[in-house]
């Protein structure tokens, strides 16, 4: 999104900047928390209908957390690499950026360069994620 963009949409919704700051902010929160390998931490994050779209399929919520509870999936590294792309509208926000991370799944080390698109959606004052999606960058 361009300086102009953004200005523009805050003429439209003036809130909208302070939400691409607490999105910002909770993307950064969120990569802190799978890092942590702590699931609960993690599933603070996301709303109970999450779900994770990937070239191998559709995960559920309680399919991810089990791997992180279990051992089999942990992270040592998770990072946003430039600005990421946040569109607000009204209690429903896109997030797209692109991220590297480094994890373990069953004792195996993989690097990942993806982008991810985050659904977000303001509850109760806060934003959890309703669905995430990832593709591998090129």
């Amino acid at each position: 999104m361009t300086e102009a963009d953004g200005a523009a949409a805050q003429q439209r919704d003036p809130g909208a900047g302070a939400a691409r700051e607490q999105l910002t902010a909770v993307a950064a929160d969120w990569a802190a928390a799978i890092v942590s390998d702590d699931p609960e931490r993690i599933a603070e994050f996301m709303a109970d209908e999450w779900v994770m779209v990937s070239e191998t399929g559709v995960s559920p919520r309680a399919q991810f957390l089990s791997y992180v509870e279990s051992g089999d999936l942990t992270h040592s590294a998770m990072e946003l690499t430039g600005r990421p792309r946040i569109q607000v509208y009204g209690e429903t926000a896109l997030f797209t950026g692109r991220v590297t991370n480094t994890a373990h799944y069953q004792g195996r080390r993989f690097e990942a360069d993806e982008w991810t698109t985050d659904v977000f959606v303001r509850r109760g004052g806060r934003w959890l994620c309703v669905l995430s999606q990832v593709t591998a960058a090129r």
